[in-house]
């Protein structure tokens, strides 16, 4: 497909300028990243992605709430009222008949209490046909790709043929906890038939039983927070403050540029909140066009105050909003008339030990899904890689250009190579965008495939890191 040069995309590459340190640590220092010992599985060759019988994957239209910071506009509103109002617009502007809907599959990491099966709250929400089976999945940041990836295979295996994928989190509704013991005591409690038990019930709960827990993102098998292992992974891979500002940096000005031209307009469902519905809410509240080096760097590091790099200002903000996109075979589409935004080329997964190099996952997933593909990371018309952190997001681009981390983490003559900046995130990223955690991945893929369309380009990539030392990587096309 054609390449198209424009003004944005000019200023984009003279903006790139901006990322010295960054390129300097990415291209000439990419050795110094860390070669933690990558699973067996990170080496064997895997069988492609292949098309169905009906055609290739096709990703016919998606949308999104805007995405905005927890505790603000989308406060009262859970991640079923936030996933409903992505699939009532999606179904609309798609023209869709609802019962050629064969699943829903939804990814979310903080469930509603009392609707855990966010699939399926979703169709009965929205109205959809209640035959319509759903199903909520969960790999943490990655949860909507997981979403996306298993629809693909319920269309592949002809379990379905046409599925909506997506996700949501509410970070702004996320339930607080009790310990064990009063959770314990309030069981007992509610068991209690006589008042004399009920009293004596209460008797063995302490005032330090009744403090609340509040939510931790931490890893379940070390302790550790996603900051605090980002934190290690900066400095253990070499990674400076001053390269992960600029990528900072990078993320508000290219969503501000985007929010500023309009390109979100057609991704982005003007959201009314609840309880009020007074004023919609149309675009991401996080990006800050007046963001700045110098702003960055006076902000004080968060996870390690006394020797640490990531701060507020390089870490994505907890955050509220939801995805989903509409999945089908390509000879569905045509024949119903639809021109899909692209497919899905190839996809794939990775692991490691969530001790070492948490949020590394993508440097594992990526070659498999180019080697699944066909095609090389130079192949790439756009990337779109997912911003927990600018320590993780340099780690990882570190590790594609890495000579030594190809040798012995992947067993590959070659590494991946090195990033172009003038591909990478180029209408910004979770850093600005924010990152409600179960949204992400429907959001980059949105992203990425309007701008290939935008562009009319043919490629692009995306990663995603998640918790578990989980990675996630896929090729789209048009």
């Amino acid at each position: 497909m054609a390449n198209t040069t424009s003004s944005d995309e000019q200023n984009q590459h003279n903006g790139n300028d901006l990322l010295q340190v960054a390129k300097e640590e990415v291209g000439e220092r990419a050795d110094s990243v860390r070669c933690p010992g990558a699973p067996a599985i990170a080496k064997r060759k895997k069988s492609a992605v292949k098309a169905g019988s009906k055609g290739r994957i096709a990703i016919v239209d998606g949308c999104r709430t805007p995405f905005t910071k927890a505790g603000e506009h989308f406060k009262s509103m859970d991640v079923v009222d936030l996933s409903s109002v992505a699939v009532a617009e999606l179904i609309r502007r798609s023209g869709i008949d609802p019962k050629e809907i064969d699943l829903s599959v939804f990814g979310v990491v903080v469930p509603a209490l009392a609707a855990p099966n966010l699939g399926r709250e979703v169709v009965l929400r929205t109205t959809l046909p209640k035959s319509i089976p759903g199903i909520a999945v969960n790999l943490a940041c990655a949860s909507s790709n997981r979403a996306i990836t298993q629809g693909a295979e319920a269309i592949l295996s002809g379990q379905a043929e046409v599925v909506l994928a997506g996700g949501a989190e509410s970070l702004s509704t996320v339930p607080i906890t009790y310990s064990r013991n009063a959770s314990q005591r309030f069981i007992e409690l509610s068991k209690a038939r006589s008042v004399g038990a009920k009293i004596s019930t209460l008797a063995k709960i302490s005032p330090k039983d009744l403090a609340p827990i509040p939510p931790a993102i931490a890893e379940y098998t070390t302790g550790e927070s996603m900051g605090e292992s980002a934190e290690k992974m900066a400095k253990e891979n070499g990674i400076s403050r001053a390269a992960q500002d600029e990528i900072a940096l990078h993320s508000h000005s290219r969503a501000a540029a985007a929010q500023a031209e309009g390109r979100f307009d057609g991704q982005i469902v003007p959201t009314f909140p609840q309880p009020d519905y007074d004023a919609a809410v149309t675009h991401d509240t996080g990006v800050r066009k007046d963001s700045s080096l110098e702003a960055l760097a006076n902000l004080r590091p968060v996870f390690d105050r006394a020797y640490g790099s990531l701060t507020a200002g390089n870490s994505s903000p907890l955050t509220d909003g939801a995805s989903v996109v509409l999945l089908m075979p390509e000879k569905k589409a045509q024949a119903l008339g639809l021109e899909p935004l692209g497919y899905i080329r190839s996809w794939a997964y990775s692991a490691l030990d969530p001790s070492t190099q948490l949020l590394q996952g993508p440097a594992y997933a990526a070659p498999q899904a180019l080697d699944r593909a066909g095609l090389g990371l130079q192949d790439m018309d756009l990337l779109e890689m997912h911003e927990a952190f600018a320590a993780q997001i340099l780690s990882n681009m570190k590790a594609f250009a890495s000579k030594k981390f190809a040798k012995e983490e992947l067993g590959r003559a070659k590494p991946l190579g090195e990033i172009d900046f003038d591909k990478y995130n180029v209408n910004g990223g979770s850093i600005s965008i924010g990152h409600p955690f179960g949204a992400t991945g429907g959001r980059v893929t949105i992203q990425l495939l309007n701008e290939l369309k935008r562009r009319d380009l043919q490629f692009g990539l995306m990663t995603v890191c998640a918790a578990g030392g989980n990675g996630f990587a896929m090729v789209v096309e048009r």
